[in-house]
């Protein structure tokens, strides 16, 4: 079956959460926001599942996924649903719960990334709050980026022997979004992601090891994969970084 992605065109955001499980898995796909609108994608095609009648369970926000007539909303949320049918996730019922729920906790450090630069209002411009976020930023490259990396860093250790990742025996998608993490991380934040990464071995070699992974490889080389920019979660301003 073919599942279509929708998201905000020229943005990684956090539909590039869901690529990525979709790209490693080689799934049939189509990204929504590549299609033109003339050719009924882009903007025009998302907006008639978040504000259409027609919609019986509509998502709040992309990203959100469809297949067949099913329509789920929510990055964790499609990655749990997505998980088992691309093997991405273990088959047993622990191990899958264990595996949203640490995606979960990526959910929460993603919004707080957010928030650096946003720490006010989303409505605002970032010149607007430029003095609050510093002293976001200052706060959460101090406290809580050491605090979220060194509790993924333990969950790695505790892990290495059995499996490559982060959970069981397999990659996971929590590995996949966990590398995008740190990626984001070292283009937003250069200087204090070095610093507090560097605590963090086994966390590097997992984003380094899932990067090189052949089929993200082709994806990273196909001129799809949008670059990091000023527009999303991850954005890079040198007076918030150390």
């Amino acid at each position: 079956m073919r599942y279509e992605l929708y998201y905000w065109p020229g943005l990684q955001g956090r539909g590039e959460f869901v690529r990525l499980a979709l790209e490693e898995a080689a799934a049939d796909y189509v990204d929504i926001a590549l299609v033109p609108e003339e050719a009924g994608g882009g903007v025009p095609a998302m907006m008639r599942f978040l504000t259409g009648d027609h919609v019986q369970h509509p998502p709040f926000a992309p990203p959100f996924l469809k297949c067949g007539k099913q329509l789920i909303g929510q990055t964790a949320n499609i990655l749990l649903f997505v998980g088992g049918r691309l093997k991405l996730a273990p088959v047993d019922a622990a191990g899958k719960r264990w595996t949203h729920q640490l995606q979960l906790t990526l959910a929460d450090l993603i919004t707080e990334v957010h928030d650096t630069h946003h720490p006010i209002d989303t409505g605002w411009f970032y010149e607007e709050q430029r003095a609050a976020a510093k002293q976001r930023s200052a706060a959460f490259l101090a406290q809580r980026l050491p605090k979220f990396l060194g509790y993924f860093e333990r969950v790695r250790q505790r892990n290495l022997g059995r499996g490559p990742g982060l959970v069981g025996d397999a990659v996971t998608y929590v590995d996949l979004s966990m590398a995008q993490v740190i990626a984001g991380l070292r283009f937003a934040f250069p200087s204090a992601s070095r610093m507090a990464l560097a605590a963090c071995p086994h966390l590097q070699a997992l984003h380094d090891e899932v990067f090189a992974r052949p089929r993200l490889q082709a994806y990273l080389a196909s001129g799809r994969r949008v670059a990091f920019n000023n527009d999303g979660i991850f954005r890079r301003y040198p007076e918030l970084d150390i």
